[in-house]
């Protein structure tokens, strides 16, 4: 999402050199190229204004330290005012207040509202171990209340059912009443909204947020809005005493612009952003991390995170005993691999939390996670026996592994080689060789073009 921004900040690294300290006369070029980077990822006019004269204040008179480069240390004073404008420290949900805690969600219709209603209660369950009752007070969208009810299903929350003719303002009370009898620890409330804002919406939300007394009410804005999303923002602000903000699609197509105003506009943290479609795509809000990874630094903390909560334990253990007992890695360990890819997000969200460098070959090679797919396809063409000593396979297997999978003979031969890469990283990481292995990241990185 922030690809472009990141390469505009890339190349103002290069902007600056040889300089003992930073000046405003040798600084106007770069802050030039920040404000121009800023604009064209949709940031907001007077946020951009406030950005540049901070930068500008902070940065004038800093000493260039000898580790580093004039663009460095200018970067360096960017990435802290990226953080600044952003939220400064991670803003967590506030759960404390007698149960049930009320969450209400608020926005715009098509901002993702109910589906990060369902991603926030599979988080809350496990995550902190809540139980959690699901309400829709969207009486006036096709589908929407059994939308959320599936959700509910497939999340293992809690849904209350809502009865023909129901006004929100009833549905919500005696939701209320239903969670305090069955001992809920947090409620969410899913909320109408409209394609633009009218006064009918904005008197509703505000009658349900005085029933109800919610603990948090959270703004739920979609980044692909990028400008919109400023004066929606503002609107909803004035009209709610709004708590924090989610920020949704930001693994779609947006330039970023809505994730570096929003904050700022409201004057609320964001506390959750939706980077992903499945229910297990929402995260946490880490300022200092977001502004990493626009910086090209990446979020190696965040690509842990997720490692721990979506890799198989079990499987990775299984993979380690085996390599340690001596026997080989084979194209079924290499097949499973795929599969905990998948399970994190898949390879394009990997790259996206690694830093530029590394990211880089992946980012030249457009990787398309439906081609991870095509690899588990070949790899299901074999036999067992080839598939543990792929060493047998000449010629005429290849053909008929090509044929079974619906690919050619040299997407056979490409996956083969990745194999003995990935195979020589594995007998490194199983020697200790792990700065080795770090070494040869860059070359294991999947090749299907």
């Amino acid at each position: 999402m922030f690809e472009n921004l990141t390469s505009r900040f890339s190349g103002i690294i290069k902007t600056l050199r040889g300089e003992a300290r930073l000046t405003e006369s040798n600084i106007q070029d770069a802050l030039r190229e920040v404000r121009l980077a800023l604009l064209e990822a949709d940031v907001a006019l007077p946020v951009v204004k406030d950005f540049i004269a901070r930068i500008k204040e902070k940065a004038v008179g800093h000493e260039v330290l000898n580790s580093l480069t004039p663009g460095q240390a200018l970067i360096g004073v960017v990435h802290q005012e990226l953080i600044n404008l952003m939220g400064v420290e991670k803003a967590d949900i506030n759960l404390a207040t007698v149960p049930p805690a009320v969450i209400l969600m608020a926005g715009l219709q098509g901002a993702g509202k109910t589906t990060s209603s369902g991603k926030l209660a599979k988080w809350l369950m496990e995550q902190k171990k809540k139980k959690v009752l699901l309400v829709s007070c969207d009486i006036y969208r096709p589908a929407a209340i059994h939308q959320l009810e599936l959700l509910a299903q497939q999340t293992g929350a809690d849904f209350f059912p809502v009865a023909d003719g129901q006004k929100p303002g009833e549905i919500s009370v005696a939701a209320l009443d239903y969670a305090r009898r069955h001992h809920h620890d947090v409620m969410i409330v899913d909320t109408a909204g409209r394609l633009g804002i009218d006064e009918a919406m904005m008197l509703e939300i505000s009658e349900l947020e005085a029933l109800l007394k919610p603990i948090e009410t959270l703004f739920v804005v979609d980044a692909m809005q990028g400008q919109d999303a400023v004066n929606t923002a503002k609107a909803f602000s004035d009209a709610l005493p709004l708590t924090g903000v989610v920020l949704t699609k930001l693994d779609g197509d947006a330039r970023g612009g809505a994730a570096l105003s929003v904050k700022h506009i409201t004057g609320k943290p964001i506390k959750f952003v939706g980077v992903a479609e499945k229910l297990t795509g929402l995260e946490a809000f880490h300022p200092d991390r977001m502004a990493s990874r626009i910086l090209g630094m990446g979020d190696v903390l965040g690509l842990i995170e997720e490692a721990q909560r979506s890799a198989d334990q079990q499987e990775a253990e299984k993979l380690m005993k085996k390599m340690k007992s001596g026997k080989a890695f084979d194209l079924d360990d290499f097949k499973a691999q795929f599969q905990q890819m998948r399970n994190m997000g898949g390879m394009n969200a990997l790259m996206d939390k690694l830093p530029a460098q590394l990211s880089q070959a992946a980012q030249n090679i457009k990787v398309d996670d439906k081609q991870l797919n095509r690899t588990e396809g070949i790899i299901n063409s074999m036999t067992k026996q080839e598939r543990v000593k792929p060493e047998i396979l000449k010629a005429s297997r290849k053909r008929r592994i090509a044929a079974g999978a619906g690919v050619s003979v040299q997407e056979v031969n490409r996956l083969l080689a990745q194999f003995e890469q990935a195979r020589k990283m594995m007998k490194m990481m199983n020697k200790g060789g792990m700065a080795k292995m770090m070494r040869g990241i860059k070359g294991m990185l999947p090749r299907f073009h």
